[in-house]
């Protein structure tokens, strides 16, 4: 069987946490900030982690299953 690939705009945004869970980034922190509050902006810098919702698309993507 051929190797399955791995998405590539997937593996740009998304990385693993030692424990195996998958970080992400916050949406809505690269254009219009005028309008948004520091304290939202600042927590938007923050990584987060995948939701159990997302978790198996996500880990697909990144032939994690």
């Amino acid at each position: 069987m051929p190797k399955v690939k791995t998405n590539s705009g997937a593996k740009k945004r998304f990385a693993l946490t030692g424990t195996g869970k998958i970080k992400r980034k916050h949406a809505y922190h690269s254009h219009i900030l005028t309008k948004k509050s520091n304290k939202r902006k600042h927590n938007l810098v923050k990584t987060t982690l995948v939701s159990d919702a997302d978790y198996n698309r996500v880990a697909a993507m990144l032939n994690l299953t």
